[in-house]
């Protein structure tokens, strides 16, 4: 078997794992923060940061939802980085951006959010579950 074929194949039995319900649940909830003028903010490091950047993009264009992710402005995330430590770059940005109750957060994190590889995306859940915001992930651990 090829490369692309096997590539494919494990591609499809992914794809045939995962719980549509769930996927119906999240396009529910979404719904409702557009219906209730609601903010999402989306948040990943590394690839998954480009992967927020262009979710942000697909929500605000396609969807009518207005979406933001911090790591768009590089200079505001390297500075709280270096002024406040990198565990902050993101709870302090929701802060500042007053976040409410009629927001919801979106992680994207293969690593799933573990404490030593993604701190900062631990202290914004922190931040969030305090304000009673929707939390939303697509992670590639429980």
């Amino acid at each position: 078997m090829t490369h692309s074929e096997t590539f494919l194949q494990e591609t499809a039995k992914i794809a045939s794992l995962i719980d549509a319900e769930k996927i119906e649940a999240l396009v529910r909830e979404l719904a409702g923060l557009r219906k209730r003028k609601g903010r999402l903010f989306i948040i990943g490091l590394g690839g998954s940061a480009a992967n927020a950047s262009h979710a942000v993009n697909d929500f605000r264009k396609l969807c009518g939802i207005e979406a933001y992710a911090p790591t768009d402005n590089v200079a505001e995330l390297t500075a709280r980085a270096n002024d406040e430590g990198f565990h902050t770059i993101f709870s302090q940005w929701l802060e500042i951006s007053n976040i409410n109750s009629n927001d919801a957060l979106m992680v994207f994190s293969v690593g799933g959010g573990s404490p030593k590889v993604s701190i900062s995306i631990v202290d914004a859940l922190a931040l969030i579950m305090e304000k009673d915001m929707a939390l939303f992930g697509i992670v590639g651990r429980d």
